[in-house]
């Protein structure tokens, strides 16, 4: 009889759910997967961290819309990884963490690297998945990655002893089991009373995230907003679903975003919350008007309603939701009814937008030296003009001056760590970006703080030809931090706040890579085009204003991070 081992199973059934890439960094626990992976044409990508490998696998979900897949080893090799798989969960990105553990054989022996992993990883993830029989490996690889990308999209992890691993059974007691779930449930009376709501409306606008995206809805949301004639905002990975220089967008749906979203949702009657979250973001709900109507459209029944009444609350598809809207629309000639019906409420928001802009001109377009970051970001901006440059921020302070300038016409082009706000993505996000779009151009935009998390990617970028851009805003220490304090408790303690000035650009040098210094406005775009040119990974250490305060870092002064 054929016998075939675990690490076998497992290595052919990530074969056959046609993995690219699995980002790792190696240990013993998963040896026996490494082995057999040579004899598929699943590529292992390793990374210097293990947080880093998530992180790249949390950008693959977000780019490619199916499971990236990042696999780690044991003990510390599984606990680095937390932090990604935290932000994966927040972002409902598609992600499928494989870790190894100490045989089963071996638990309470005080064996090297033990630790009971599940019941640590549970709250983060969609489903834990401990296999513990070699011939069902391929049975489980097959439901995490279902899990992973049904529904909701989010992360799942996937447990396998090494004694399982290097077992060996025999191949006909191996059950295969492979099920692609491709369900779009809708709700058509839903889509009816949206309609009949919008019909009744005056000022109504459209917020579409994530979910827009991770629904493949680009064309049918910018069907409905021209259908309806009505203005649309984006946010997160939904950034882009609906191009920024459409008519008809107003760009990101942040209230800190430089243009006519605040004014927007205190005049607006009627808002559409389309695949994404009443969060933060939007003062928990506080910041719309509260006499205005809200329809929420979510795959997932139990993020309906969160922190805001809801009136009408549609678990649905949301391309399939649309696509139901906009048919609607066509068999009743309700696009002939609202055709022009909002010109004045578009044209309102259109002098909001400029007004909103106005305040922030005259630091787009600073000679200030320090250089004013939304300088630095505006001239990044100008720069990755073509529709398939991909830009990464990482940061605090970095990160929100980027997303108050950056103009984004595809989706997916976009990166940067949402919600959950964890420093560190830049690197394994911007060197993911790069692996999986090696002809297009991909710039990070980080902080000096943040850069340090990861900063060995650096290394591995060079090693591995993957010629990014990063420029790094350098303010000397934690801006947002820094700024909260002085705001909050009148001084910064500089103890946890400030790094001082370090040459970043000659370390990377040192490692292979290609430096610049920037100190003067004028120097930013002949350094970007420079280390373009140069075909190498590149760090561009810009000396930013460090005394600059960023809406963000108002924010937070007022999160009751402090005591009064």
């Amino acid at each position: 009889m054929t016998t075939v081992t675990g690490g076998q199973l497992a290595a052919h059934a990530l074969a056959e759910q046609q993995v690219e890439y699995i980002f790792t960094l190696s240990g013993g626990h998963i040896t026996p997967i490494y082995q057999y992976l040579e004899e598929t044409g699943v590529q292992l990508f390793d990374t210097r961290h293990e947080q880093a490998a998530v992180f790249m696998a949390e950008a693959w979900g977000k780019m490619t819309r199916r499971p990236g897949v990042a696999m780690v080893t044991a003990g510390p090799g599984f606990t680095n990884a937390l932090t990604g798989i935290a932000s994966a969960f927040f972002s409902n990105t598609p992600l499928v963490l494989i870790a190894g553990c100490v045989g089963l054989d071996h638990k309470e022996k005080l064996d090297l690297q033990d630790m009971f992993q599940e019941p640590v990883i549970s709250p983060m993830v969609k489903k834990t998945l401990v296999c513990q029989k070699t011939e069902r490996i391929p049975e489980f690889v097959d439901l995490a990655f279902r899990l992973a990308s049904s529904g909701r999209p989010g992360p799942v992890y996937l447990e396998m002893p090494v004694d399982v691993l290097n077992n060996a059974v025999e191949e006909a007691a191996v059950k295969k089991i492979q099920t692609k779930c491709e369900s779009k449930p809708v709700d058509r009376r839903g889509a009816v009373r949206a309609l009949e709501m919008l019909r009744n409306s005056e000022k109504p606008v459209v917020i579409a995230g994530t979910g827009a995206w991770q629904a493949g809805a680009e064309k049918e949301l910018t069907e409905f907003v021209e259908k309806a004639g009505i203005p649309v905002f984006t946010s997160l990975s939904g950034r882009g679903t609906v191009p920024d220089t459409h008519p008809l967008c107003f760009e990101g749906a942040l209230a800190i975003r430089p243009g006519g979203a605040f004014a927007a949702y205190l005049e607006t009657d009627l808002i559409l919350v389309l695949g994404t979250r009443i969060s933060l973001y939007y003062m928990f709900g506080e910041i719309f008007n509260p006499a205005a109507k809200m329809i929420q459209v979510d795959i997932q029944p139990e993020e309906i309603g969160r922190n805001r009444t809801i009136d009408l609350p549609v678990v649905s598809d949301l391309k399939a939701f649309l696509a139901e809207c906009n048919a609607l629309i066509d068999a009743d000639s309700l696009k002939s009814e609202l055709q022009g019906r909002f010109a004045p409420w578009i044209s309102s928001l259109k002098e909001a937008d400029a007004a909103g802009k106005a305040p922030s001109a005259a630091d787009w377009q600073s000679d200030n030296t320090p250089i004013h970051p939304l300088r630095l970001a505006r001239e990044i901006d100008s720069f990755m003009d073509r529709e398939d440059d991909i830009v990464v921020a990482d940061g605090g302070d970095t990160t929100t001056w980027m997303g108050m300038t950056r103009t984004i016409n595809k989706p997916g082009r976009y990166l940067d760590y949402g919600i959950f706000g964890s420093l560190a993505v830049g690197l394994p996000y911007a060197n993911a970006a790069k692996l999986k779009n090696p002809d297009k151009r991909v710039l990070l935009i980080t902080g000096d703080g943040s850069i340090g998390f990861n900063f060995m990617e650096f290394e591995n970028a060079i090693r591995k030809n993957l010629a990014i851009v990063v420029v790094i805003s350098n303010d000397l220490g934690w801006g947002m931090i820094r700024h909260s304090q002085e705001i909050r408790i009148g001084h910064a303690i500089e103890a946890g706040t400030l790094i001082g000035r370090v040459d970043y650009h000659k370390m990377v040098e040192a490692l292979g890579g290609k430096g610049f210094l920037v100190e003067k406005p004028a120097d930013i775009r002949p350094a970007i085009e420079a280390a373009f040119a140069s075909g190498k990974t590149c760090c561009i250490n810009v000396m930013t204003d460090p005394t600059t305060v960023s809406p963000a870092s108002m924010a937070l002064a007022n999160v009751g991070a402090y005591k009064s």
